[in-house]
């Protein structure tokens, strides 16, 4: 659980890192980028006013012969060149006199030195001296001297830039402190973010791991929604679903095997326990013992030949082949003629060829035949196994088995299952015999494992032929079928989904 929760833990904790650091990232970028434009639009704002006043001044000084005190801060009427500096730009503004004395301070006093005293003895009017960087009572200011012309004096031009200074760091911290609350918010949404996608995650994985724990597969897993975990989701409840089914079909066959290996072992445990009396046994119990013991080990390994059939009928490894299912039927038949001595006939319409594995196939047909013969052993008729298949296509080559008289209910079947699947008509393999036939409460059972009716009890045979048929047949998209036979006998086979057509 420990382990479950660091786990998990680390990848909220990825979610939530890399969504602050992502959302951090373009924070500090657009903060950085926007203080900067800012403080430089403010920056050659105000150094442009500043360049204008004194442009302005420069002008005004060379038009008009003005004396230091035309620029008086005492002027009653407010209308004269001091007041055309001071009003645009909020400036400080400070009189030199000839020689470079101070005829009217500025608030605060500007510095003067001797540059600014050769300025205010200039004979040239407009003549200029500019400070970038000038202390001033502890502020920062740009200072400019304005000559009037004829040795009368200068004009000191001064503006403050250290309160804009201040008001840009006033301006950063506050980008700061929103850039770190940013931040903050973004690893909480980042956090809410992640607990929301994972949580889906956490439920998987906990059903996983009670999974491993527990061995237990009827788990159900909780899912929701449509995107790629809850796809995840169900995709893991079916694996679960067909592992759980997997897992009890194993043990059915396990038991039912167990089950069905007992009689054939306590009846050789017995008849092996006779032997230490064979000597005294008349000639015919000999006899009949030993038949019995040769008997018995044959159904024995009968048994253990169908159970690896059975497992061997799940594989896929055999690979699938374009095949012709009628002519696959004509070799069971010489097979089981030669065998058993019965007349088998095989008949075929159609277009029987399929998609398979051959030996798979094979086993299935061959079980067929087996278990008719074997229920019909004091049979005259023949054995007749038919196959069918959907209509040729024009140009196709016939088949050189003849045509056997389909019935009405098989072309209505392969019609029916090819229009429902909505893909090739299935091919049909039917097995007809005369024995004795199926009562209604064994047809519905015939193809489980192992099951065998009453009256076929004491036939040799496992129970097992029938249900590898169906497994055979499931396996190529098909079904299995049994249906008592007009005028005596039984109908039983399988269909197998027909093959695709070439491109």
């Amino acid at each position: 659980m420990r382990r479950r929760l660091r786990q998990v833990s680390s990848l909220r904790a990825t979610f939530t890192v890399s969504f602050a650091a992502v959302a951090a990232a373009v924070t500090v970028l657009v903060g950085f980028l926007s203080y900067d434009a800012a403080a430089r639009l403010v920056r050659v704002d105000q150094q442009t006013v500043f360049a204008e006043v004194v442009q302005d001044l420069r002008d005004q000084v060379r038009e008009h012969p003005l004396h230091p005190g035309d620029f008086a801060s005492s002027d009653p009427d407010h209308n004269g060149p001091l007041d055309d500096i001071i009003r645009p730009s909020r400036t400080d503004v400070q009189v030199l006199g000839p020689g470079g004395a101070i005829v009217d301070h500025g608030v605060p006093p500007l510095p003067v030195d001797g540059r600014d005293r050769a300025v205010a003895g200039a004979a040239e009017a407009g003549g200029l001296m500019e400070h970038k960087d000038v202390d001033v009572t502890g502020d920062r200011y740009r200072l400019a001297t304005v000559s009037l012309g004829g040795g009368r004096g200068a004009v000191q031009v001064a503006q403050q830039f250290s309160d804009t200074e201040d008001l840009l760091r006033e301006l950063q911290q506050r980008t700061v402190l929103l850039v770190g609350a940013v931040v903050i918010a973004a690893g909480l949404f980042g956090w809410w973010l992640a607990r929301r996608i994972t949580r889906r995650l956490v439920r998987l994985a906990g059903a996983a791991e009670d999974v491993a724990r527990t061995g237990r597969l009827g788990i159900q897993v909780p899912v929701t929604g449509y995107d790629e975990v809850a796809r995840l989701g169900r995709s893991f409840d079916r694996m679960l679903g067909r592992l759980a089914q997997s897992e009890e079909d194993q043990r059915r066959l396990v038991q039912d095997a167990g089950h069905e290996l007992r009689t054939p072992l306590t009846s050789l445990r017995t008849n092996i326990s006779m032997l230490r009396r064979i000597d005294e046994l008349p000639p015919d119990a000999r006899e009949e013992l030993v038949a019995d013991l040769a008997l018995e080990s044959r159904e024995l390994t009968d048994l253990v030949n169908e159970l690896v059939a059975l497992a061997a009928g799940r594989s896929d490894t055999e690979p699938v082949r374009r095949l012709d299912l009628a002519e696959l039927a004509e070799d069971v038949a010489v097979v089981a003629r030669r065998r058993t001595g019965r007349d088998i006939t095989v008949r075929a319409t159609g277009d029987t060829a399929v998609d398979g594995r051959p030996t798979a196939l094979q086993r299935a047909v061959s079980n067929l035949v087996e278990n008719a013969t074997k229920f019909d052993r004091g049979g005259k008729a023949p054995i007749e196994v038919v196959v069918t298949g959907p209509a040729r296509q024009p140009g196709m080559p016939p088949t050189d088995i003849p045509a056997p008289l389909t019935s009405p209910t098989s072309s209505a079947t392969s019609a029916a299952s090819a229009a429902s699947t909505g893909g090739p008509a299935p091919v049909r393999v039917e097995v007809l015999d005369r024995g004795p036939g199926i009562g209604d409460d064994d047809l519905v059972r015939v193809f489980d494992r192992f099951y065998r009716a009453a009256d076929a009890r004491s036939l040799p045979g496992s129970g097992l032929g029938l249900s590898i048929v169906r497994e055979i047949s499931a396996a190529h998209g098909g079904t299995p079928f049994a249906h008592p036979r007009k005028d005596g006998g039984t109908v039983i086979g399988f269909t197998v989904k027909g093959a695709q057509a070439l491109d």
